[in-house]
């Protein structure tokens, strides 16, 4: 990839540039996302963001598991989706948000059903070079609350839209504590 380019992955499509449409353009020096011009800064990446974790596990599940189990392990493991795995392969997601909508609502059976059943297919993933505010884009565009993230095609993390909002806090305070100090002459 190119750089300056900001890359979006979906599970079910090619990642490539040349036949996904939302890739991100740069112009002019200038990145272009979704025709917003965007000038290059130093926004943590998520490589950072993951190691700064404090739990560093990836929690997934498998397709043919019940419901039943997959929301038992977000509720042991206080998490809010799982990626759904079958062997080192990614064919989905399951979210808090799906069993709500598509067993509870629908007074199907948790116990009964698998979560190949119940699970988004449809999965954006993202490399650990994107930057918390392209990520924030992607959620914020697509409506999505996790990201699994992929490094030479293995899983090595997902990150949330909490992870991205600490991050994005943390950074603004450093910004805001730094500019106090200039402002009132303490540069030490």
């Amino acid at each position: 990839m190119r750089p300056g380019l900001c890359a979006v992955h979906r599970a079910d499509a090619p990642a490539d540039p040349r036949t996904d449409s939302t890739f991100g353009r740069t112009i002019g020096g200038r990145q272009r996302w979704r025709g917003v011009p965007r000038t290059p800064h130093t926004m943590s990446t998520l490589t950072q963001i993951l190691n700064a974790k404090p739990d560093h596990a990836v929690h997934t599940i498998a397709p043919t598991d019940l419901v039943f189990d997959a929301v038992k392990l977000m509720a042991a493991k206080n998490i809010g989706a799982l990626v759904v795995l079958e062997g080192e392969q990614i064919v989905g997601m399951i979210t808090e948000r799906d069993y709500a909508r598509k067993v509870v609502l629908l007074t199907r059976s948790s116990t009964t059903t698998l979560v190949r059943e119940i699970m988004s297919t449809s999965v954006m993933y993202v490399p650990p070079t994107h930057t918390s505010e392209e990520c924030m884009a992607l959620m914020t565009e697509h409506r999505l609350r996790h990201l699994p993230v992929i490094d030479r095609g293995k899983l090595v993390g997902l990150i949330s839209i909490g992870d991205l909002v600490k991050d994005i806090i943390s950074e603004q305070r450093f910004l805001i504590d730094q500019l106090e100090h200039y402002i009132i002459g303490d540069r030490g």
